[in-house]
């Protein structure tokens, strides 16, 4: 199929953007990579009046650190999340959250600020964004707001954003030590994830837990955060020993999403492992050498 008609603007500046935003409102659809939104369009499943190709808006792409911040400019592509120093000595974290989004070729042309915006729940960025306790620069015709990542994504490919506003940036605080671990279930390497799981685990000078955030994705119609599961961390503290537990706490009220991939139960089995191998990843690099990443994995099995 083909898309149905619809006009092309292509601005050159967010000011321009936010223009022709506020012009046209819910008839407008913003295209950076175009990963989700080529689809959708040859599919008909929308039919905007007015396509808004931002990729001349060259100001948005951009990574640097202000203050006890890292901030990445919304259409930065995601393969330099793989390469680009500043996040790798940083946010070593990203790494392996951005080799396990679909190829090379996807991660070239999707944008960081399009997966958050298009807010798949299966998707790996907004699972780590929480994760990491990010926070999304929204501008709009009444100028820029600030919006947590635990309450930017409302529901299924919904986010807290109005039809005349864009996200233009991603602030991330850097810890001062931490471990992770990311895993997640995939039919195919590069497929969306069946069940996912994203573990950080912030350590203080003797190695202790400080904070602890995990959470799931491909579960339910945004990333889910578990507060049980954290809480049980903090009160237990990081170790092997744990990890089955934590993973057992993380999915005793969850009510996964069932489709023709998956049904509930097994969702819900996945998770739990996918839980469990991130805890471990998450003690193993503890035990090696706290605080220095190491790659994440995409299983072909649940343990």
């Amino acid at each position: 199929m083909k898309p149905a008609p619809f006009a092309y603007v292509a601005p050159s500046s967010l000011a321009e953007t936010l223009e022709t935003l506020s012009a046209y409102g819910d008839e407008a659809k913003l295209l950076a990579g175009g990963q989700s939104l080529m689809p959708l369009l040859n599919m008909r499943l929308t039919t905007p009046e007015v396509i808004v190709d931002v990729n001349r808006v060259t100001a948005l792409d951009y990574t640097c650190q202000d203050g006890n911040a890292v901030c990445i400019g919304a259409l930065t592509r995601q393969y330099r999340l793989e390469r680009d120093p500043l996040i790798g000595a940083l946010l070593p974290f990203l790494r392996p959250v951005v080799k396990l989004i679909g190829h090379p070729p996807i991660r070239h042309a999707g944008t960081v600020g399009g997966s958050l915006a298009h807010a798949d729940p299966a998707a790996e960025l907004p699972a780590a964004m929480c994760a990491l306790q990010a926070s999304f620069k929204i501008a709009g015709p009444s100028g820029e707001r600030l919006v947590p990542a635990d309450d930017f994504f409302t529901g299924y490919l919904t986010v807290d954003m109005a039809p005349d506003e864009m996200l233009i940036e991603v602030r991330i605080p850097t810890p001062q030590r931490a471990v992770w671990g990311i895993r997640e279930f995939a039919r195919r390497a590069g497929d969306f994830a069946l069940a996912g799981a994203a573990v950080v685990v912030d350590l203080g000078p003797v190695a202790a837990a400080t904070g602890a955030r995990i959470v799931l994705f491909g579960v339910s119609d945004r990333p889910l955060r578990v507060p049980a599961a954290e809480s049980l961390l903090m009160d237990h503290g990081l170790s092997a020993a744990m990890a089955s537990d934590l993973a057992a706490v993380a999915v005793q009220d969850l009510e996964c999403e069932a489709d023709i991939h998956a049904s509930s139960a097994y969702r819900r089995q996945l998770a739990r492992a996918m839980v469990r191998r991130a805890v471990l990843d998450a003690v193993a690099m503890q035990e090696k050498n706290p605080g220095v990443g190491r790659e994440g994995n995409t299983d072909a099995t649940p343990a």
